[in-house]
């Protein structure tokens, strides 16, 4: 889960303005970039790290889908029925 303390996410701060910089101009491409650059920096290059890269990812994937995919098919399967 991407739940980390208010203390941790103050060094974040500098990343969150410089994202909101984009926009609705930021692609799905330079997001890809932004990942790969963070994974890059993921020391040292082992089985663990890389095994805790992937369970991150996978995280950050079924967090997206359960915080802001699956209420949009909600609010379209009210809007147009369900299937």
């Amino acid at each position: 889960m991407p739940y980390i303390t208010k203390e941790d996410r103050q060094k974040f701060m500098w990343l969150e303005q410089e994202l909101e910089s984009f926009g609705p101009d930021m692609q799905a491409g330079d997001l890809q970039y932004l990942i790969a650059l963070a994974i890059k920096h993921m020391e040292p290059y082992n089985y663990q790290t890389m095994n805790d890269v992937m369970g991150a990812l996978a995280g950050a994937q079924m967090e997206f889908y359960r915080r802001t995919v699956a209420p949009y098919e909600d609010t379209k399967i009210e809007a147009n029925g369900d299937v």
